[in-house]
């Protein structure tokens, strides 16, 4: 998240905005939110049914929920699904930034 909080001027001069769902209660969620003083939304999902309904994958081995992106167009349209394999594989913003042009093209 430390990456979207740094480049949150850049989404937004694109037109985006950014949803985080994270598996925590809303308190902890809510606690986590205003520790760390972050821009966007952020929507706590203790039951997985936002995790499930976009398939974002749970190991056990590797940490929980393994990372996802899926970038919505204004239409509500999946335009772009990045599911990682471990917690270190996010997509770099450099990335979200060329796809988000051209989908505001």
């Amino acid at each position: 998240m430390a990456q979207l909080r740094q480049d949150y001027a850049e989404f937004t001069r694109r037109d985006a905005a950014i949803v985080v769902v994270g598996p925590e209660d809303a308190p902890a969620f809510a606690d986590y939110w205003q520790k760390n003083d972050l821009p966007f939304i952020g929507l706590p999902d203790p039951t997985h049914e936002v995790a499930d309904l976009y398939g974002q994958q749970v190991k056990l081995l590797q940490m929980g929920r393994m990372p996802a992106l899926i970038l919505i167009d204004k239409q509500g349209r999946i335009r772009h699904r990045h599911y990682g394999e471990s917690m270190r594989d996010i997509m770099d913003n450099s990335a979200l930034f060329a796809l988000l042009d051209e989908l505001n093209q």
